[in-house]
């Protein structure tokens, strides 16, 4: 290709970048079909950008492959658990059989925009925490480093990523659902600090019964360490093929999920916490009745 457009360097940028990148022929891609019915329901991890959801898909994923001694033989974390907003993009057959059972897909969308009668994971996160391991994750990678501030980057955090939905959608969306016997609602902070109890609960919710050895190589597993140790299975690798591919961005680029400390909500601008605050005040705490993620979380731990 001669018409190669590299790195954004601007929030139009990116989407010129996101265009290049949907462009073209999809010959493999088929798109999800739920389960034959009397199948055991499929299972979407469906966390808010940045909130969790690679982590919970390692999760998932050990889980049900613990009782033949866990699966790390990927290249990326969603080929084993695929990615449903960008499987066209990323020309993915979301038919292909998977390696163990329940079914797992991933997605970054509210509930009224997935497929009925399936079961969802969730895990929210504080909204500036998002905000900058977001910005963290794009900076250097589909952004040109430090071409775009943190400021000017508040257009793509509110898009959520490829096929998702804003903030207040999202958490408003699942918070009304926290009650469901199909969703499993949690708090990412709390999942950080509480992984064997996560495990537990993550299992149980897709029917799986873990032995103690197995329950152990899965929290050692979903650890931020080992996680950090095998990034290369958490890099987007098949995103970064693409991104090389239709717009001349290295697929050496920094695509890492996997940070090696977490993202910290003060090294936010004012101006940007600001506008996340008013964003709460006027879309979330009235349907929430919770004036802030704080009390919102405490509520579901």
């Amino acid at each position: 290709m001669t018409d190669l457009i590299g790195q954004a360097r601007s929030v139009e940028d990116f989407g010129a970048v996101m265009g290049k990148a949907m462009a073209g022929e999809r010959p493999h891609h088929k798109p999800y079909e739920c389960p034959p019915e009397g199948s055991p329901a499929d299972v979407f991890i469906t966390s808010w950008a940045k909130s969790g959801t690679t982590m919970m898909q390692q999760m998932f994923h050990q889980i049900r492959t613990a009782h033949r001694g866990g699966d790390m033989d990927f290249d990326d974390i969603s080929r084993v658990v695929p990615w449903d907003d960008t499987a066209y993009m990323l020309d993915f057959d979301m038919t292909v059989p998977q390696r163990a059972q329940p079914r797992g897909f991933k997605s970054h969308r509210e509930y009224e925009r997935l497929p009925e009668g399936q079961r969802y994971v969730i895990t929210l996160r504080e909204p500036k925490e998002t905000y900058v391991s977001m910005y963290r994750f794009f900076n250097g990678w589909q952004l040109e480093r430090d071409a775009v501030s943190m400021e000017d980057f508040w257009p793509l955090w509110l898009g959520g990523g490829p096929g998702g939905c804003d903030y207040a959608t999202h958490i408003t969306s699942w918070y009304a659902r926290r009650r469901e016997p199909d969703t499993l609602l949690l708090d990412y902070t709390w999942v950080v600090k509480n992984k064997e109890e996560t495990v537990r609960r993550l299992a149980a919710f897709m029917g799986v019964d873990l032995s103690p050895e197995s329950e152990a190589l899965v929290v050692e597993r979903a650890s931020r360490e080992f996680m950090v140790e095998h990034q290369d299975r958490f890099d987007d690798a098949m995103m970064c093929a693409v991104l090389e591919k239709r717009c001349g961005i290295s697929a050496d680029s920094d695509s890492t999920k996997v940070q090696a400390s977490g993202s910290a909500s003060k090294i936010l601008p004012a101006s940007v916490a600001e506008k996340i605050d008013a964003l709460w005040a006027e879309r979330i705490a009235p349907v929430t009745g919770h004036h802030d993620y704080s009390t919102l979380a405490q509520s579901l731990n």
